[in-house]
Order: structure tokens, then sequence, then C-alpha cells
């Protein structure tokens, strides 16, 4: 009786997980089916899910009114840019504060916590002009700052979380063995972390590559990733549905490929010390 309990349990448990996963991931499948379609299909109603004429014209269309290819390098440099300097600056600062904790550690972690809480056109105005008078608009390194500096909260409470699950013992014997500060944390720390460094670093490419506020007011030609890419096929004349979902497709599709490849490496470091 017990078991066939448990059996019915996991039975509903499996079909309410697939019905979420479904309801997350049709307005991805929605969207790559309408990159396929003509403008009037694609507002057609009722709506059309897969018998239609099946088209590439829109692909064609976006790339030769906007160079995909630059877009797509300009979100890869901003990304892995903001991803690495945000690392170079997380690890020590995670280290010291799991390591070698005061008073006031937690509140510093607060601190940086409540950061991501603060709408981001609050503070548009003041760094706007900031990047204007530093002639970082429109630039690599000006998109790396503001992506380093919106995540880096983020990073450091994750690399906290995990060096925390780190015995101290192995550090002290490291220091014991002759062991510096760059050599504890170069050689010590990271390879012992490495399943939560990997994690972060691929957690903070995906925020960085999906960040659109930042990088619709701080680019236009130059730097424009490709969340500019897919904002430019909004115009006053209207939506042009086919074209804005073949935008989408080819801007989602790299990260969803890297996120598909590396999910067991994500989940990995995001469990990274949950079960000791």
């Amino acid at each position: 009786m017990a078991r066939a309990v448990s059996t019915r349990r996991k039975v509903a448990v499996s079909i309410i997980a697939w019905a979420i996963g479904l309801i997350i991931f049709f307005p991805i499948l929605w969207t790559f089916l309408t990159s396929f379609k003509t403008e009037g299909t694609a507002i057609a109603v009722p709506p059309k899910f897969l018998f239609f004429d099946w088209t590439l014209e829109n692909y064609f269309t976006v790339q030769e009114r906007s160079d995909y290819f630059r877009h797509f390098s300009n979100s890869i440099i901003s990304a892995v840019g903001s991803t690495i300097v945000g690392l170079i600056i997380a690890v020590p600062a995670a280290w010291a504060m799991a390591f070698s904790p005061t008073k006031r550690t937690k509140d510093v972690l607060m601190w940086m916590l409540s950061t991501k809480m603060l709408p981001a056109v609050g503070v548009l105005v003041p760094i706007y002009l900031l990047f204007r008078d530093f002639r970082l608009l429109d630039t690599h390194i000006g998109l790396i700052i503001v992506l380093t500096m919106i995540n880096l909260p983020i990073i450091v409470w994750m690399l906290f979380t995990y060096f925390k699950e780190i015995p101290n013992d192995i550090l002290e014997a490291a220091r014991m063995d002759g062991a510096g500060l760059r050599e504890e944390i170069l050689y010590v720390l990271t390879p012992m972390a490495v399943p939560g460094i990997a994690s972060t670093l691929l957690l903070n490419i995906i925020l960085a590559w999906n960040e659109a506020f930042w990088t619709l007011n701080l680019t236009t030609t130059a730097a424009a990733p490709l969340t500019a890419f897919i904002a430019s096929y909004s115009s006053p004349e209207g939506l042009f549905w086919a074209k804005l979902s073949a935008a989408s497709t080819l801007a989602i599709a790299p990260i969803l490929i890297m996120g598909w490849f590396s999910q067991k490496q994500l989940v990995r470091g995001l469990t990274f010390g949950a079960v000791k």
C-alpha cells in the first residue's frame, strides 16, 4: 500500500514538473516557430502552430539589415570580459569573508545584495553622465565595467557560499607548509572550488548575455550586443513579429546551446557543498 502511494506521488510530481517545464519552454518554442512564418501568418487569428508555409526569408532579411556577427562578437566580449573581471575581484573578496570574517562580514554581504534591489533606472542618469565624461559610452570597456558592477554581488555571494564549505584545516595545513596568500588562493582554494567557480562563471555569462536595460542605454552601434540587435526590430511603425522572432532566435540560440551542454556542470556547481 505504501509503495503504491509512493509510486502515485512520484508520477504526480513528474507530471507537474513536466507541465511546468512545458509552460516555461512554450514561449521559446513559439518564438522559434514564428521565425519561420511570414509576417501575415505570424499575426493570423487563430494562430497557426505547425501547419503553415515555412520560410527562411526572415533570417536572410535579419542578416541583411543588421550585422548579426558583429552584435554576436560584442555579446561575447562583454559577457566573457565582465565574467573574468568579476571573478578576479570576487575570488579574493569571497576568500577574505569566508576565511577571515569580521563582525561586519554579514552586514557587508547583505549590503552588497541590497544593491540588487535598487531599480536600475534610479542610477541611470549619474552612470550615464559618468560614462559620457569618461568617454565610455558605446565602448566594450564601458559595457564590461557596468556588467561587472551589476553582477558582482551575485558572484561574491555564490563564491562565499562555496568557500564556506571548504574545511579551514586544509588552508591552515597549506600555510604550515609555507604557502603564501597567492599560493593559497591559486593552488589550494581554487582547485577545490572548481565546481562552484565554474557554475558561477556560467551563471554570470548568462546574466551578462541577457542584460538589456544597460546595454540599450549605454550602447548604440560600436559595442551594441545581441539585446540591442533584438530591440532594433521594434519601430514606431509597429512590431515585425516574424523578423523579431528570427532575431530573438539568433540571439538566444548560442546561450541555450551553451546551457544545454553545461547543464551538468551548472547543476553540480549550484549544489556544491549542499550535502557533506
